[in-house]
């Protein structure tokens, strides 16, 4: 027996918020190496309005991930980014934070330059003016990181501890509740009392 067929599905329906009429939603509980439990979440409607997610459904002590990269082969570690996870580069003065449409997702140090680098591009699209030159000298500097060029550091913090940096060479730690605090989530979050 595989673990597709072990996986029980639920079924909801309720009306779509474009057009009003059916909208079905698909719930499929699955585990993930690096997430552990999670739950994919399907919703369609016949108007061609569509939602995806994928809800980690353990909550681990807040976290701190850090790595150097410095060569080539170090855009290779494993990336894990949960929904509620900020990444940061401040060699570039990025940081990712999540909002409300995060999603989760596991790539590599490479992927997450990638995802950068459309953004930046996006920049120059759209022309506008006084962000090109900008975004322009930040594309030429991912080129470098990737070329084993320039080196920067990525961190990955989390508040319900579910993204971390893979690697020999990453460090980690808990994060302190003050340094938790200040994280956003990207959800809303029930406490208990």
């Amino acid at each position: 027996m595989n673990s597709e067929s072990s996986q029980i599905l639920t079924v909801t329906k309720s009306v779509c918020p474009l057009c009003s009429k059916e909208f079905v939603t698909n719930w499929v509980q699955d585990n993930i190496p690096f997430f552990g439990e999670v739950m994919h979440i399907t919703s369609m409607c016949e108007c061609g309005f569509r939602y995806t997610d994928t809800l980690i459904m353990a909550q681990r002590k807040p976290v701190h991930y850090e790595m150097e990269v410095r060569t080539q082969d170090d855009i290779d570690a494993r990336v894990v980014r949960s929904t509620s996870g900020t990444i940061r580069i401040p060699e570039l003065g990025v940081d990712i934070e999540p909002g409300p449409a995060s999603e989760s997702f596991i790539s590599n140090i490479e992927g997450v330059l990638d995802r950068v680098s459309d953004i930046l591009e996006m920049v120059v699209r759209w022309n506008e003016d006084d962000k090109i030159e900008r975004a322009r000298e930040l594309l030429s500097k991912i080129e470098k990181i990737k070329a084993g060029e320039f080196g920067i550091t990525v961190i990955i913090e989390d508040p319900m501890g579910n993204s971390a940096i893979i690697s020999e060479k990453a460090t980690h730690r808990e994060l302190t509740q003050e340094e938790a605090i200040c994280l956003k989530t990207g959800m809303i979050i029930f406490e208990k009392e």
